[in-house]
C-alpha cells in the first residue's frame, strides 16, 4: 500500500512540474479546446444537472465552463466539502459571483446557506477532478478519497467524465482497492473512453 501511495506521489509531482513549465497563453489555448470538445460532447450536451468543481491548482480551469453551462440551460451543482468527515455536500449554484465563498483551504466553494442541496440520485453527469489519468480511467486525485467515496453513491447511468490535459495522461495509475475510476476522459486532444 505505501509503495501505490509512493508511486502516486511521484506521478503527481511529475504532472504538477510538466504543467508548471507551460506557458499562461498555452493553459488558456489548451483549456479553450478542451471546454470546446466538452460542449461538443453528446452526454455532455443531454445532461440536464451537471456535477462540476471548482478546480484547484494543477487541474483544468472549470470557471468558464460553469458560467458557459447556464448558456446551455443546465442546472449547476458544485461540491461543499467537510473536511472532518471527508463527505461532501452536493449544492446547486445559481450564480458564480454570488454563490461562492472560500472553503478552508481558500479555494471557492457553494455557500450552504445560500444554496440548495441536490440529491446525489438526480446527477446526469458528473464533471470529476484529478491530478493523473491512464486510458483505463484510473486517477489520481487529491489523496483526501472525496471523489472514492462519491462515485460509488452516483446512479449506474450518471456518466463519470474527467477533464484532463494530454500531458496529465500517464501509461498506469496504481490504484488501490478503495480507488475508484471515471467513465471518460476529455483532453484538448480527444475524448477517452474507458478500455
Amino acid at each position: 500500500m505505501e509503495e501505490i501511495k509512493e508511486s502516486k506521489r511521484e506521478i503527481g509531482d511529475n504532472i504538477i512540474t510538466i504543467l508548471s513549465s507551460l506557458s499562461e497563453s498555452e493553459l488558456l489555448k489548451k483549456t479553450k479546446r478542451l471546454e470546446d470538445r466538452l460542449f461538443e460532447f453528446a452526454n455532455f450536451l443531454e445532461s440536464k444537472i451537471a456535477l462540476l468543481y471548482m478546480n484547484r491548482s494543477n487541474e483544468v480551469k472549470t470557471i468558464n465552463i460553469i458560467k458557459r453551462c447556464y448558456d446551455y440551460n443546465k442546472i449547476v451543482v458544485l461540491p461543499a466539502f467537510n473536511s472532518e468527515t471527508f463527505e461532501i455536500k452536493l449544492l446547486k449554484i445559481d450564480n458564480v459571483d454570488t454563490d461562492l465563498i472560500p472553503d478552508p483551504r481558500g479555494a471557492l466553494e457553494p455557500d450552504s446557506s445560500r444554496c440548495m442541496i441536490v440529491p446525489i440520485k438526480s446527477i446526469d453527469i458528473a464533471i470529476i477532478p484529478g491530478i493523473a489519468f491512464d486510458e483505463k480511467g484510473g486517477r489520481i486525485g487529491s489523496g483526501k478519497g472525496y471523489y472514492d467515496r462519491l462515485i460509488p453513491n452516483l446512479p449506474i447511468t450518471t456518466r463519470k467524465v474527467a477533464l484532463s490535459f494530454e500531458s496529465q495522461i500517464v501509461p498506469l495509475v496504481p490504484m488501490e482497492p478503495h480507488n475508484r475510476y471515471v467513465d471518460i476522459i476529455i483532453t484538448e486532444k480527444r475524448i477517452i473512453y474507458k478500455i
